[in-house]
């Protein structure tokens, strides 16, 4: 089943200039099906489920710094999350089971930061930030892993 995740505004990438307004992510499994308008996306996929959100939505980031401290290593990695997060920096996941809890819920450890983008067939990693550029909800590989309240 497909999930429409739709918000004010959504980029292609964070520094892009042209947002698409009133735009749109659909996420089938753990993949992007399709960006666009709301209007365009709900035409395509009537049966979507429909999830909006306020503010900017755009690819997931990677945290590129030391992890939160936290009491264990699912704390430190759910604190990534809420960051809008998706991907740490392996020379910042060494302390003992802190790979293992990113791998449970499908945060990436890679060697270094790469150029984030939403595409279209690429892992639904994504990410809303408010006006005030706090994380409101973050989608891991599809999954809604953080939904502020």
């Amino acid at each position: 089943m497909e999930t429409l995740h739709v918000a004010d505004e959504v980029r292609y990438t964070w520094d892009i200039a042209e947002p698409i307004k009133g735009g749109g992510v659909v996420v089938t499994g753990d993949r992007i099906g399709a960006v666009g308008t709301f209007e365009e996306l709900r035409e395509r996929f009537p049966g979507a489920r429909v999830r909006k959100w306020a503010g900017v939505l755009g690819p997931a980031r990677v945290h590129e710094g030391p992890l939160p401290d936290a009491p264990t290593p699912r704390e430190r990695i759910h604190a990534v999350l809420k960051l809008g997060a998706v991907a740490v920096l392996g020379e910042y996941a060494t302390a003992p089971g802190l790979r293992e809890a990113a791998a449970r819920v499908g945060v990436l450890v890679l060697p270094a930061a790469p150029r984030t983008a939403l595409a279209e067939t690429g892992r639904a990693d994504l990410a809303v930030f408010d006006a005030d550029g706090r994380c409101v909800a973050t989608v891991c590989a599809g999954r809604l892993v953080h939904r502020r309240a």
